[in-house]
Formats: structure tokens, sequence, C-alpha cells
């Protein structure tokens, strides 16, 4: 139901964007490129007008009653209780890696720290710095 609805206001959305195109504004409107002069003169001037703009009161009035009643048709309950997406689902249920490395058990020795190797002379670089000795060393 909310579905018609909402497809109803889309409608009426296009024919008021038409419905105001057409009207008949102080730089001439489409009403004059459409041919609509011809039904000017048919209908008059101020009828024509009288009738555009009674059509746009009431496509707004529509359109405005019927978003009010797809507010009131759409079920609140299940808003926040339940997502209605499996990418919300599947990321709620999956679990976060750790963010650093696993430390070593209590009883396992501390891994050797490697020194960087030498550079080969004649190559211009410089080794890194080495590192400085830990706090749990000393």
């Amino acid at each position: 139901m909310v579905t018609a609805t909402i497809i109803i206001i889309c409608i009426i959305t296009v024919l008021l964007i038409l419905i105001v195109l057409v009207q008949n504004s102080k730089g001439g409107g489409l009403s004059g490129e459409l041919g609509g002069l011809g039904s000017n003169q048919l209908m008059g001037v101020k009828k024509t007008t009288d009738l555009l703009e009674q059509i746009t009161w009431g496509l707004g009035v529509g359109m405005m009653v019927l978003t009010l009643a797809s507010y009131i048709m759409i079920d609140k309950s299940s808003v926040g209780t339940q997502s209605s997406s499996v990418n919300v689902d599947r990321a709620a249920t999956r679990t976060v890696p750790a963010a650093g490395p696993a430390a070593a058990p209590a009883g396992a020795p501390a891994p050797a720290q490697q020194t960087p190797a030498a550079a080969p002379a004649g190559t211009g670089a410089t080794p890194p710095p080495a590192a400085a000795p830990s706090s749990a060393t000393k």
C-alpha cells in the first residue's frame, strides 16, 4: 500500500511540474510554445489561467495529503530494532581482528632482535640507526 502511495506521489509530482510549466507567466511560459494559444482562444485567457491555477492547487494539496498518509502508513515498530540491509547485518556479526600483534605467552622467551646489516662499502648508503633497547630488558 505504501508503494502504491509513493508511486501516486511521483505521478502527481510530474503532473504538477508540467502544469506549472504550461502556465502563462509574464515571460510567456510553455503554453505559447506548445500550441496553447489555440486553447486560450477557445476557452478564453481568463478561464484557462483559472483552470490551471485550480489544478495546481489541487495537485499540491493532493501531494501533501498523500505524503502525510504515507508517513502514517509506514510501520514504525521495526525502525531501530532490526535492519533490512544485508551489509549491516553482516557487519554486525563480523568479528574484528586484534589491533596489534599477539603478545607472547608469559613463559616463552622474547624473539631476538636482529641488527641491521652494514651497507656495502662504496655505495654511499648509511645504515639505519640501531633500535634503542626496550625497557623490558633492564
